[in-house]
């Protein structure tokens, strides 16, 4: 062989390998490159998470049913009490003074009965007399024996001492009804006397104090609160009142189990329940013509007293609502809406390869034509982007419930299969059944 033949042979397979890589590069450039999941069975959760405070199940606010100045305040803040025990003392003098003034008021009239009694019995022996007066009147006038003057006298006199007796009766019944009504009184005011001691109503922590001793308490009216001077809060079972948003309240139950998170102790979370699914909404006030989200109140239990805990600590409320065990699950980053037509029967009308051509982002049809044949539809569905022989295929999925990071599949995958992930732009504007280039996951364009 001729040195002239070698360098045609060199340059032809020079210009082969060239075009041969210019091809290669050329397709390479029209692949896009995407990540991979492959779909497997995953324990999933649904959760529905929502923001609260920390509240005792009971709480009792107390006040003062009477007026005065506090002359003896023997606990303080966030003291344990029990129940029945002495908390606070307002001055009780003036009301002393108004149950002493009643026990003498019901003395005196007391004794003005006794009197009215002893006047009723004097004017019934008035009475027998006057009866007997008038007796002898009659006989001596039925024999002439006396003059009409002193019959009518005897008479005259009778009648007026039924009338005496008669109204001695009354004063006796009316002084009785003043007596009943002052010891009404007395007992009142004694029942006042005992408000100037307060007691705790129930086992608990004092969790706030409004008064200092030497303050004067004030009563409540219609238009004005009177003073909370203590709260008193049973800790010993702890709630969560927190707010969820209206589309999440269909999915909640009572008794779905619940992990709270209290802001003050991050590390830590604690088992509770839900105990109570508020049937109103929260009622807020809209500033600046802005709508408001509507939100409902969730009560859930803490399973555990938590002794350092204080009420008012912001928490954090996750409530699983509903659990699935070893369910086919897909990324949700892989999850899509795409407009696809499908025939009569309910199968995707895909367009042939030999007709493939770039889409329009976002309406990844797989019949590109306007025009639709008898009895096909199309429709925006839900699905995913499989990888079938370096091909990114379009799959409608059926979803159930939503993990933190992923979906169940009900229908339209199968364990094994392989979704496209990412990157995010890739999935949003990918079209059917385009050829794409898996890279390992973090290395895809972006």
């Amino acid at each position: 062989m001729t040195r002239k033949k070698l360098f045609i042979i060199l340059g032809v397979v020079v210009a082969l390998g060239a075009l041969a890589f210019v091809n290669l590069r050329y397709q390479r450039s029209n692949a896009t490159s995407v990540t991979v999941e492959v779909i497997k069975t995953r324990d999933l959760e649904a959760i529905v998470s929502a923001s609260g405070k920390i509240q005792p199940k009971r709480s009792v606010n107390i006040s003062a049913d009477t007026m005065g100045r506090v002359v003896n305040l023997a606990i303080n803040e966030g003291d344990a009490v029990t129940k029945g025990q002495f908390l606070l003392q307002i001055d009780p003098r003036n009301l002393k003074t108004a149950v002493d003034r009643g026990e003498a008021s019901l003395a005196a009239s007391r004794s003005q009965l006794e009197q009215t009694r002893a006047a009723v019995e004097s004017a019934r022996i008035a009475l027998e007399q006057a009866n007997d007066t008038m007796r002898r009147q009659k006989d001596l006038w039925d024999r002439g024996l006396t003059t009409k003057e002193q019959y009518d006298r005897a008479v005259g006199d009778q009648r007026m001492r039924e009338t005496d007796v008669r109204e001695r009766q009354q004063q006796v019944t009316t002084q009785e009804k003043r007596i009943n009504q002052e010891l009404a009184q007395l007992e009142s005011a004694k029942y006042d006397l005992t408000k100037v001691r307060i007691e705790s109503p129930i086992d608990g922590i004092v969790t706030r104090r409004n008064i200092e001793e030497g303050e004067t308490v004030v009563l409540g009216t219609m238009n004005n609160p009177g003073t909370v001077l203590l709260t008193v809060a049973d800790m010993s079972v702890i709630e969560a009142e927190v707010e969820v948003d209206e589309t999440d309240v269909p999915e909640l139950r009572i008794g779905q189990p619940v992990k709270v998170t209290i802001d003050a102790f991050p590390d830590r979370t604690f088992p509770a329940r839900v105990t109570e699914i508020g049937n109103s909404p929260i009622q807020t006030t809209a500033t600046g013509g802005v709508r408001q989200a509507t939100n409902f109140k969730v009560v859930v239990t803490l399973a555990e007293e938590i002794p350092e805990v204080r009420p008012g600590f912001t928490c954090t409320a996750e409530i699983t609502t509903a659990t699935r065990t070893a369910a086919i699950a897909v990324p949700i980053q892989a999850t899509t809406v795409r407009e696809v037509v499908f025939d009569d029967k309910g199968q995707i009308v895909r367009e042939p390869r030999t007709d493939r051509r770039r889409r329009r982002p976002g309406v990844e049809a797989s019949v590109n034509a306007t025009e639709l044949e008898p009895g096909q539809t199309r429709k925006e569905v839900e699905g995913v982007f499989a990888v079938k022989e370096n091909k990114a295929l379009f799959v409608p999925i059926k979803t159930g419930i939503a993990g933190d990071k992923y979906f169940e599949v009900l229908e339209g995958l199968q364990e094994g299969d392989r979704v496209i992930t990412g990157p995010f732009a890739s999935v949003r504007e990918l079209a059917d059944d385009v050829e794409v280039k898996v890279e390992e996951s973090g290395t895809a364009r972006r």
